[in-house]
């Protein structure tokens, strides 16, 4: 098992990266709330992994938190919710934010989230109610860095308003709705992590 990794980052385009680590090219996919904490490329970082063996594929996820991995891996475990679902919420939500939702029985907050209906919305909270309690989540990221900070953290992209909406399609979003999300965004200037805060921030707002 893969449980760490530290390299130097070579590329970012959410919800994918690569880490560099002595020369080999790790390709990772991680939430958003992870792609809000990295370093500009070229940079040392070290994330929390979770490696998934299937048959067809071997896929690495990771965390800037190791409590955003304590979360994803306690998600998974849910009858349900598989890896991309799992990192959907976590990008739609913070970490603490999740665990105020399941402590306030909160279902709404969840349907808003694309693919959790309410019947998924209830079993998500039943089974992560008892699970959670041991998680320390007051060291993750809060999913809404300043802006400053944010736009200091640019990605190397031609357009961050595709980049914006093509991470959004990839996280579950239809693509006629993750481009109305994008456009609803004062897009100027913006690094396309930005545009993802902030559409999911106006998404949630707005339901």
């Amino acid at each position: 098992m893969i449980g760490r990794l530290s390299g130097i980052l070579a590329s970012k385009q959410a919800p994918s990266l690569m880490l560099d680590v002595g020369g080999v090219g790790y390709e990772l996919e991680a939430p958003m709330s992870t792609f809000y904490e990295l370093p500009e490329l070229g940079e040392k970082v070290t994330l929390h992994t979770h490696l998934v063996v299937r048959e067809d594929a071997q896929l690495l996820y990771g965390f800037y938190h190791e409590a955003d991995r304590a979360l994803f891996r306690t998600l998974i475990k849910v009858n349900g919710v598989g890896a991309k679902l799992a990192l959907t919420i976590l990008s739609g939500m913070s970490a603490q934010a999740l665990t105020q939702c399941v402590a306030d029985n909160d279902t709404a907050a969840l349907v808003r989230l694309p693919g959790i209906g309410k019947k998924t919305a209830e079993r998500l909270l039943i089974e992560l109610r008892d699970r959670i309690k041991n998680i320390d989540v007051s060291a993750s990221s809060t999913g809404m860095p300043a802006l400053e900070l944010a736009a200091a953290k640019a990605v190397v992209a031609t357009s961050p308003v595709s980049d914006a909406i093509s991470a959004l399609v990839a996280l579950g979003y239809k693509p006629q709705e993750a481009s109305r999300m994008v456009n609803g965004v004062k897009a100027e200037g913006l690094a396309s992590e930005e545009l993802i805060r902030q559409a999911l921030q106006a998404t949630v707002k707005n339901r």
